[in-house]
């Protein structure tokens, strides 16, 4: 099962007009541990920077599975609580999954999410789809 950690990145970027300006950036990396993330992290970054960057910041994401798609440009969080039956309660059990969908807008995020989860045998609903600050996303690879 991956381990989605959330990392931040503090570096300094130039604006239109030249003038440097100190930001912070999310992404997303597959790891299994925290300094496995800030590893991987560093790695993954490092081609991208020109300047001194810094990781401000790394916690566990609670992403339950990923959906890219070619189409999109910013990265959605579904809560999709799936619905199940108790058979012994007689009741109804929700269980809850925080998946992130690549989309150009919440209405193209909806449609990708609702084509990923056509096959699924159990009822769902989505309570929310928000947009999140989520540059990028790094999943793991075995290198050869």
């Amino acid at each position: 099962m991956n381990s989605w950690f959330e990392c931040k990145i503090r570096y300094e970027k130039l604006d239109d007009k030249g003038k440097g300006k100190k930001v912070t950036e999310t992404y997303l990396v597959d790891a299994l541990s925290f300094s496995e993330a800030e590893e991987r992290m560093n790695k993954e970054i490092t081609p991208f920077m020109s300047g001194e960057f810094s990781i401000s910041g790394i916690k566990k994401a609670g992403i339950n599975e990923i959906f890219p798609n070619d189409e999109g440009d910013r990265w959605y969080k579904c809560k999709v609580n799936f619905i199940s039956i108790d058979e012994i309660k007689a009741t109804e059990k929700k269980i809850t999954s925080n998946i992130l969908v690549l989309g150009s807008n919440i209405k193209d995020a909806w449609d990708h999410l609702e084509t990923a989860l056509k096959d699924t045998m159990s009822d769902y609903e989505v309570p929310s789809i928000i947009e999140t600050s989520i540059m990028d996303i790094f999943p793991y690879k075995v290198e050869e």
